[in-house]
């Protein structure tokens, strides 16, 4: 396995993100194209419309000997156009830059053909819940990703990486393996710890799950933490803004600073003995540090555990 970096949030210019990379002898990226990302070292449309950008681009990284492991358009693509046209075109920019895997969200359906906004069914009662699902699933995502998947193979894309993340539909191993089950194995997880610990999930059983099927195409090295003083009396779900920090029941924290290293040894190892040998890439989303020492504080924790297994 190798430690790669998801760049979104090490917000500084392009060419100074790669210096800092190549200092901490990070020797790929994963680079946001749009929707959820800012995208602060890609522009979609300026890489789409011209050769000579795409390779000026592509030219600063392997100056610095680091390669390009993903693209990610992570949005919503069931519920917005907008996110839908930036994932096509992300695909289509992944053709002619040679790379083989997109990491992104599944994606939510509203709840209803008459719906404005998604909804995400987390109970099974009242009844009406199993009716939103039926048309989520048979009615929205099934189709619209047999579609998305067409696509990417005409684009020369071998894995399609779906995050573990809350408010899409899949959003753990279940939910990923009915996808890949409808639309097939170009579809499989990127699977990312932070989130299954907030939802009561076991990252390391997901990963166990998932490498039976054969599911596991990237993996996030980032960590969260339960915050005791309000998740006691109040439980796990919180819907304070992320940087309401000292107010929420869970936080996502540099790496280390919610799971020590010898959790990450453990993780680290049995995907390994799950046949995972791809990246590892850190995304770092502690607002209680500053950015490149939440980075540098992460890379460290990540470096050790990926040493000692």
């Amino acid at each position: 396995m190798e430690l790669a970096v998801k760049t979104c949030t090490l917000d500084i210019p392009f060419t100074d993100m790669l210096d800092f990379c190549a200092a901490q002898n990070i020797r790929a990226v994963e680079i946001g194209t749009g929707n959820w990302s800012s995208a602060p070292h890609m522009d979609l449309d300026a890489m789409l419309g011209s050769e000579a950008v795409r390779a000026a681009w592509m030219d600063e990284l392997r100056r610095r000997d680091i390669r390009l492991c993903a693209l990610n358009c992570s949005g919503n693509p069931l519920a917005y156009e907008a996110d839908r046209i930036v994932t096509e075109k992300t695909f289509r920019l992944a053709s002619l830059l040679g790379v083989d895997t997109i990491v992104m969200m599944s994606g939510l359906p509203t709840g209803c053909p008459w719906d404005k906004t998604p909804v995400w069914i987390t109970t099974s009662w009242p009844p009406e819940t199993q009716e939103i699902l039926d048309y989520q699933w048979n009615q929205v995502a099934i189709p619209t990703w047999r579609e998305f998947v067409r696509m990417a193979k005409d684009c020369g894309i071998r894995r399609i990486a779906l995050e573990n993340h809350g408010m899409q539909l899949v959003y753990n191993p279940e939910t990923l393996l009915r996808l890949r089950d409808a639309v097939g194995p170009i579809v499989g997880m990127n699977l990312d710890p932070s989130h299954l610990f907030w939802m009561g999930g076991d990252p390391i059983e997901a990963a166990r799950v998932l490498g039976e099927a054969g599911a596991i195409y990237h993996v996030h090295g980032k960590d969260s933490r339960p915050e005791r003083r309000m998740c006691g009396p109040n439980g796990m779900l919180d819907t304070k803004p992320i940087d309401q920090f000292r107010r929420r029941a869970w936080n996502y924290v540099a790496v280390g600073a919610g799971h020590g290293v010898e959790w990450w040894k453990e993780f680290f190892s049995v995907l390994r003995m799950e046949g995972y040998d791809g990246v590892i890439s850190l995304e770092m989303e502690d607002l209680t540090m500053p950015m490149l020492e939440g980075h540098l504080s992460s890379i460290s924790v990540l470096k050790e555990a990926l040493t000692l297994v």
